[in-house]
């Protein structure tokens, strides 16, 4: 290859670069040019009703007679999803620019337009589907989400359908879930990483007697990336079956990832059926082994996950010391979950921390 062609195939790759991220930005923009003016379209309507009669037919006549003068691309139920954007954003964004900054996602992110209210990572067809959404603490959660960590439509329908934010509530107080809706999630603590369940639909697995651990460990494998996506914040996947060696007696830890944003080794072993005392004691020795062997001076301590399909709190509580908060175990589902059965599960659960409560105030008195 002579010198000219050398050059030219750099020069070439640089432009292409150049180029790709201006279209990048070009697209960015008028998606976010879109939503601002889709925006604003549903809040002249909705000022125009106010203004009128204040009837239902009245607002559905203004709706049909703008559509048919304005023609082609705008359609009667896309006036009308413009005005409910509106009245379920009234104020915009629900992120915000302090939000955006606090995320590290920079001012950049936002709209430029007026009071900057609609961050760039987000089209139209994200708040089409964040509409959809009555909750409005659920609904603030998945847009500061969906914007921090760039969700495509596909997988933000995929975490509102997994109920992540339900699931994150779980065992928090009224104050805890509303920095939750406000702020997403945040990672400070080993319990911040764990949903109860985790769901697994993704794997495409049924539920039968001949479902192995092996095979649950090779789905996953398989299916890599949508499992970190399901695991959480800030993990990288380190191996399968590793391998810890005690005293010439070999063990094998199903699953090693490591979690740059709590600095530690996340442990995950793979358990069918329900939980058992000595799936707990071997998770601790395995945290203990990764502690004594593997931290640097940097890292915070191993945290251990036993993934089984029953988690059987009660017995987490009797086996692992009372000050522990790096092994646990949670449940794993092979389906998506209803909103019914998370608040059966939420009952059940608060029926067995009370029952603990009364026996450990009570230990003389009999179980009902």
């Amino acid at each position: 290859m002579d010198e000219v062609s050398g050059d030219l195939d750099e020069l070439y790759a640089k432009v292409a670069a150049i180029l790709e991220r201006a279209r990048g930005a070009v697209a960015r923009t008028v998606n976010t040019a879109m939503v601002e003016a889709y925006w604003q379209i549903g809040r002249e309507i909705i000022e125009i009703e106010q203004a009128g009669s204040g009837r239902a037919e009245y607002g559905e006549q203004v709706i049909k007679k703008l559509a048919a003068k304005l023609g082609k691309g705008f359609s009667v139920s896309g006036l009308k999803r413009m005005r409910q954007f509106f009245s379920v954003f009234p104020n915009g964004s629900t992120i915000g620019s302090t939000l955006l900054s606090q995320f590290g996602i920079g001012s950049t992110a936002l709209s430029q337009s007026g009071a900057e209210r609609f961050p760039q990572s987000l089209a139209w067809s994200h708040y089409l589907v964040l509409m959809r959404i009555a909750n409005d603490q659920a609904r603030a959660f998945y847009e500061v989400e969906a914007a921090r960590e760039a969700w495509s439509v596909r997988e933000l329908e995929r975490q509102i359908h997994a109920h992540l934010f339900e699931r994150l509530s779980r065992s928090k107080t009224p104050e805890e879930v509303l920095a939750l809706a406000r702020e997403g999630q945040t990672i400070a603590k080993p319990s911040d990483v764990i949903k109860d369940p985790f769901v697994l639909e993704f794997l495409g697995l049924q539920e039968h007697p001949h479902l192995q651990e092996r095979d649950l460990e090779q789905a996953i494998i398989d299916r890599l990336e949508t499992f970190l996506l399901e695991m959480g914040k800030g993990f990288c996947f380190v191996g399968r079956q590793r391998r810890l060696t005690v005293d010439g007696d070999h063990f094998y830890v199903d699953l090693v990832f490591y979690n740059r944003l709590l600095r530690c080794f996340v442990l995950v072993d793979l358990k069918l059926g329900k939980l058992t005392h000595q799936d707990l004691g071997q998770m601790m020795m395995y945290v203990n082994y990764y502690d004594r062997t593997q931290l640097v001076d940097h890292e915070a301590k191993t945290v251990g996950i036993v993934l089984c399909s029953d988690a059987n709190q009660a017995m987490v509580k009797i086996t692992l010391p009372e000050d522990n908060d790096h092994i646990v175990a949670a449940t794993y589902q092979l389906y998506l979950p209803s909103e019914a059965e998370l608040r059966d599960e939420l009952a059940r659960e608060r029926d067995e921390v009370e029952r603990l409560l009364r026996l450990s105030s009570s230990p003389t008195d009999e179980e009902p």
